[in-house]
């Protein structure tokens, strides 16, 4: 059986009323995708944040007319004055779940620091190895950020120390650090699924849970890390710079990401008052500033 596919990409405050509108005309599913590699951190509780551009993609059965389903997603778009981009596809039936997973591969950040889906066996067994699923939890490793972030921590003596990751999402970078060698970590987050989605891939990676500490930011009391790790966003890396400082021990290690390039030198004057910062990296738009407290 062949299947009828119809993408739409259009503005984020427009996308539930096309998904609505597919449903109404048939559709069998929806799916919701990013056109623009635009990334989405931690949202506020209850907020289910789009892309500014969303590609609303409708699955249709083969018994279906896929020219009078794009003549009437125009007719309706038209009418409700809604910015879009149409284009259809028949596509062939095939092993769906088979076809999502051979799209994540391993992913080397550094020099011995792999990121695995289940699935996969470990490239280099003999490597430090993390199990991290792709899905919807706030990071896996592919964004130029993340990787970033984890090819640093990669590189830093990390054995018997505290690591501090602030907006630890997935918990991917705290747990990095703990299978380099950290001895403890402590993960804060605005999101308590965030929280969730870290204990889980601790128990995945088989760490007791007594190696991490995890704490929304009203609850978090304060560390002395060894290292700190923040893969946020440039406006509140740079609100938090304080709280960030506070909580690195003189001659700690620097790590801050989620940093646009034309955004870094903000970021960069901030952090340079208490912090020796090494040259910014970079990686396609998105930089990494490092360094060690004064």
């Amino acid at each position: 059986m062949s299947w009828l596919q119809i993408k739409i990409t259009t503005k984020a405050e427009s996308a539930e009323m096309l998904e609505d509108f597919l449903l109404d005309i048939g559709a069998s599913s929806i799916t919701l995708e990013d056109p623009e590699d635009q990334p989405i951190y931690e949202p506020l509780p209850g907020e289910t944040p789009l892309w500014s551009k969303t590609r609303v993609v409708g699955l249709f059965t083969e018994d279906f007319d896929i020219k009078t389903i794009a003549e009437n997603v125009k007719e309706y778009a038209n009418n409700v004055e809604i910015a879009h981009h149409i284009t259809t596809e028949v596509i062939k039936d095939q092993d769906w779940e088979r076809a999502w997973m051979d799209d994540f591969k391993p992913i080397k950040c550094g020099n011995r620091l792999w990121i695995c889906p289940s699935w996969h066996e470990p490239p280099e067994p003999n490597d430090v190895n993390m199990i991290l699923d792709p899905g919807l939890a706030f990071g896996t490793g592919t964004h130029p950020t993340t990787y970033l972030c984890l090819q640093y921590l990669d590189s830093l003596p990390l054995t018997n120390t505290k690591v501090l990751d602030y907006g630890c999402g997935s918990g991917i970078l705290a747990i990095a650090a703990l299978l380099l060698g950290a001895e403890k970590a402590t993960g804060v987050d605005i999101d308590p699924q965030a929280l969730t989605a870290t204990t889980d891939n601790l128990e995945r990676n088989s760490l007791p849970k007594e190696k991490i500490e995890l704490y929304l930011p009203d609850e978090f009391n304060g560390c002395q890390a060894d290292v700190t790790i923040a893969n946020i966003l440039a406006g509140p890396l740079v609100e938090l710079a304080p709280i960030i400082t506070n909580n690195t021990k003189s001659g700690g290690y620097l790590g801050l990401s989620g940093i646009l390039a034309d955004q870094a030198q903000d970021v960069f004057d901030t952090y340079s008052q208490f912090f020796d910062l090494n040259p910014i990296q970079q990686k396609e738009d998105w930089v990494l500033i490092t360094g060690k407290k004064k």
